[in-house]
């Protein structure tokens, strides 16, 4: 070790600017090239850095104004009428964090969006409303408020509210900024309405029900076969799951949607989760590679992301951007709290970028600044 330089000094470039040089860089950048020292220390940091903030979104505040935009412009001129939601360091990209995408849709009843695909894949959760549905390569599908819904990169797909049924809100999340960034995105709308060619629900009803899928059935797909996830199916198997299993000091009991045929995540570039948070849990703080997107689904309580306090209740989204100091609270000492997200977990797992680090000071928990 060179003990001319301190310890974050060693291996990084340490050239300072003369005449000769400034010169020199001028030639290189007029031929479309640059010194790579120049951005090394920027490029090449010591640990993970996200160019996100942590945020927060309340659905008092947006709530209103999600809804004023079906009485402005109906959904033929819009084709779907989205708030959504920016973060401050991402707004060159559209994105919540990270490379993800997420906003607030309303729909009417008999309302619907014509159908479309795109290469970016596309989740719902249901926030609130009745009678709504999704249709997926010819698969009607019904949900109601804290479903979970998918619909994968390149499959066709509509979205409406039956004439009986009442306004629907869900949040969209897509992985748009990084298909965009990989420059693959595509955008078709069909011609017309999808034929449904199987049972309503035929989905759900076939790899959603008591762990059981058809055993004369193949599914050659890259995601799941189950494109919706049914909130009354998930509550309760969180509550047992907290019966069992021991508490993670960091999530308490946490659960990934899963494809039930592989066990793995349900698309491949997205993938979501649903913890539950007993009365009164106070959560030790992590940071972990990986942008997430959360939203309450039930409950109330707060998180402290990088030391700054972030108070939340239901329909209220927050994001944790990738390697920020974070740690979750139950504010009530009676009722649990539940937390929905999604996330891009699959695309930081394939590629070997995981990692993970404890929070040891103060007893795991942050000093909120």
């Amino acid at each position: 070790m060179n003990e001319n330089y301190s310890d974050d000094q060693i291996g990084r470039a340490r050239v300072h600017d003369s005449p000769e040089l400034i010169a020199y860089y001028k030639e290189l950048e007029n031929l479309g090239a640059g010194a790579l020292w120049k951005v090394a220390n920027d490029i090449e940091p010591w640990e993970p850095k996200s160019n996100s903030v942590p945020m927060l979104w309340k659905y008092d505040d947006l709530r209103n104004l999600v809804l004023k935009s079906s009485e402005l412009v109906t959904p033929e001129q819009a084709g779907r009428r989205v708030v959504y939601l920016v973060n401050e360091k991402r707004k060159d990209v559209a994105a919540a964090v990270g490379w993800l995408y997420s906003g607030i849709q309303v729909t009417r009843p008999g309302e619907s969006t014509s159908a479309h695909k795109h290469k970016a894949s596309a989740l719902r959760f249901i926030m609130e409303g009745e009678g709504g549905y999704t249709v997926v390569d010819g698969n009607k599908i019904t949900f109601e408020v804290n479903d979970f819904v998918i619909t994968p990169g390149s499959t066709w797909h509509e979205h409406g509210v039956d004439d009986n049924g009442k306004t629907c809100i869900w949040q969209d999340g897509l992985d748009i900024p990084l298909i965009n960034a990989l420059e693959a995105n595509d955008y078709a709308v069909y011609d017309g309405k999808q034929a449904l060619d199987v049972p309503i629900n035929y989905s759900p009803i076939n790899y959603g029900t008591a762990g059981m899928i058809p055993a004369d059935k193949s599914w050659n797909k890259p995601y799941s076969p189950l494109f919706k996830y049914a909130w009354k199916q998930v509550y309760p198997a969180l509550v047992n799951a907290l019966e069992i299993n021991e508490i993670n000091l960091f999530d308490a009991i946490f659960m990934h949607y899963a494809n039930p045929l592989t066990g793995g995540h349900v698309m491949l570039t997205m993938g979501a989760s649903m913890q539950l948070l007993p009365a009164g849990f106070s959560g030790k703080a992590h940071k972990h590679t990986g942008s997430f997107v959360y939203q309450c689904a039930k409950g109330k309580g707060f998180t402290i992301i990088d030391g700054k306090r972030f108070d939340w209740k239901e329909r209220d989204i927050f994001c944790v951007p990738s390697w920020a100091w974070h740690e979750h609270h139950n504010l009530s000492q009676t009722e649990d709290a539940c937390l929905f997200n999604f996330n891009d977990l699959p695309v930081i797992e394939k590629l070997g970028l995981y990692q993970e680090k404890e929070y040891l000071e103060n007893g795991g928990h942050q000093n909120i600044i």
